[in-house]
This record gives C-alpha cells, sequence and structure tokens, in this order.
C-alpha cells in the first residue's frame, strides 16, 4: 500500500509541472486572442452571430477553391499527378457546375434562412479578456472531434444500412466515386442540417471558450475538405498521426468506391472495431479476385455490392 501511495506521488510529481505549463493562468494562447479581439474587424463583429456562419461559409469557399482550380486548369502539372488519388479520374467542368448549383442551392435556402434567424434570436457572443488555457484549447478541440468522429459515424452506417435512409438523403452525395473539392457539401438538406448540428453543438457540451469553438469548426472544414479533395498532400495528418489512425482522402475516397466500409469522417478507430475499415490492400485484394467495387451514377451500389450492402 506505502508503495502505491509512493508511486502516485511520484506520477503526481511528473504531472505537475506540464498542468501547471498548459493552464489557463499561463495564457499561452493570450496573443493570439488579443489579436483577435482587437484586429481591424471589430469587437462588434466577432460578437455577432453572424461571424460564426462567414467565417464558416468564407473558410470552407477558400478552401475548396485552389483544390477546383488544381482539377480543371492543374491536370498535367507533374505533383497533382504524383498525389492525386484516382490519376485516371478526370474532374471537368460539368461536373464542378453540377456539384457548384447544387452547394449554393442548399446555402441560399438553409444556411442563409438559418443563419438570418441566428442573429435574431441568438444573443451576441461574450468575448472573455482572457484567452483559453493551451491544455484546456487542447483537450476540448480533440474531445470534440472525436466525438463528432463517433456521432458521424452512427449516422452514416445508419444513412448506409437502411435503404430508404441511403436512396431518399444520402446517395446524392455519392453520386460520384471519385470525390474533388466540391463534394464536400454535395448533400441532401437533411444530412447538410443534421450533421450541421451535430458539429456545431459538441464544443457546448465543454462550455468552450468562443476561439476554441471557432478553430474547432476551422478544423472541422478543412479537414472534411481534406477527405474530399482526390489528393493525398505531403502536409495530410495521414502521414504523422501515428498507427494509422487518420483516415483522411485515401479512407474517404475508398468509400465512394466501396461504399458499405470506411464510415468514420476522420479516424479509423470504430471502422477497425467494427470491422468496416477498407484499406488500400484490401482493395488491391479486391480487385486481384476481380471484385467489383465501382458505383454507378446516381443509385449507388450495383451488382455484387448491393448484395453485400443488403
Amino acid at each position: 500500500m506505502a508503495a502505491e501511495v509512493l508511486n502516485l506521488e511520484r506520477l503526481v510529481d511528473f504531472v505537475t509541472p506540464i498542468a501547471e505549463y498548459v493552464t489557463p493562468e499561463q495564457n499561452v494562447l493570450q496573443p493570439v486572442w488579443d489579436f483577435v479581439r482587437q484586429g481591424p474587424w471589430g469587437e462588434d463583429a466577432l460578437r455577432s452571430p453572424l461571424f460564426p456562419v462567414v467565417m464558416s461559409v468564407a473558410f470552407y469557399f477558400s478552401c475548396i477553391l485552389p483544390f477546383m482550380i488544381i482539377d480543371l486548369w492543374g491536370k498535367e502539372w507533374h505533383w497533382t499527378k504524383k498525389y492525386k488519388i484516382q490519376p485516371d479520374k478526370e474532374v471537368t467542368w460539368p461536373m464542378v457546375r453540377n456539384t457548384m448549383v447544387i452547394t449554393f442551392w442548399n446555402h441560399l435556402l438553409y444556411v442563409m434562412p438559418s443563419a438570418v434567424g441566428q442573429y435574431i434570436y441568438t444573443p451576441p457572443t461574450p468575448l472573455p479578456p482572457v484567452s483559453p488555457g493551451l491544455w484546456e484549447f487542447t483537450w476540448h478541440i480533440g474531445a470534440s472531434l472525436i466525438i463528432f468522429d463517433f456521432q458521424y459515424f452512427a449516422w452514416h452506417w445508419l444513412h448506409h444500412k437502411v435503404r430508404f435512409l441511403y436512396k431518399h438523403f444520402h446517395a446524392l452525395h455519392h453520386q460520384y466515386h471519385s470525390p474533388f473539392s466540391w463534394v464536400t457539401q454535395y448533400l441532401h438538406p437533411w444530412e447538410l442540417i443534421t450533421v450541421g448540428i451535430l458539429t456545431t453543438i459538441n464544443p457546448w457540451l465543454f462550455n468552450s471558450h468562443c476561439f476554441t469553438i471557432w478553430v474547432y469548426m476551422l478544423i472541422s472544414i478543412a479537414v472534411s475538405v481534406e477527405a474530399h479533395c482526390g489528393f493525398v498532400l505531403p502536409w495530410s495528418p495521414i502521414h504523422w498521426v501515428p498507427f494509422g489512425l487518420y483516415g483522411g482522402a485515401i479512407k474517404h475516397d475508398l468509400h465512394h468506391q466501396r461504399p458499405y466500409s470506411n464510415f468514420e469522417p476522420f479516424f479509423c478507430i470504430w471502422d477497425r472495431l467494427v470491422g468496416t475499415e477498407f484499406t488500400l490492400k484490401d482493395r488491391q485484394r479486391a480487385i486481384d479476385r476481380r471484385e467489383k467495387i465501382e458505383y454507378d451514377g446516381h443509385d449507388g451500389l450495383v451488382g455484387r455490392e448491393m448484395k453485400k450492402f443488403n
């Protein structure tokens, strides 16, 4: 018993300096938060309930536009062929135009009205003078991402397992079996709204600092676009997240080819636990066995894959 107490004391002595380094009192993020609060946009803009919406929409389009330029005008660039997951699949202007129409239509009919309602009924966002602590900032974002990863895994699995949900709500997103950036929000309104709600509410569980919430939203958008961009870039988290726990563009690209697999948006934890993970090695084995793993243009699964899906 005495030995256990001694070991616990040693653990506390080891952890305490680390905890003190990342506590709010250290204010490691304070200079960044001061810059955000005192920027040329003014605090009134930050307090506005419209700010998170405007920030998210602007950041989303700033993420997808470079990939659109590469897809349409950089097809022959050497590095694009090097990093593209399916180099034989060409992204054409009609494909981009089709996804753009749905995306802008959803923003016009659903995002903008919800933003107006939020502006009318939501009080201004309080801006604390003190930044979140580095530890709080980090674990709130990490926990929110992990929770959403499970939430979307369950949502996604259900919308593939239940044929009615897939056909009427999720099939639109699977029209393209070789994803490109505009496919990220090429969604039925039901999917756009429900997934958007799940993404938004998680930081509320921890009563997170508004700066933490905003950064979490930006990270979620960036990761979602990266998953659909069709490229494995040198700076992708797939190269540095250990144990292959990050799915990224490869896993989601494979999901669009073999839709009853890789349901998680960010990681691979639940897919591995329930046996729905599908890797490049699995794909090669499937090709070797001459299994058909392609999608058709509209309704999704065909042939043998339809039988497996059911």
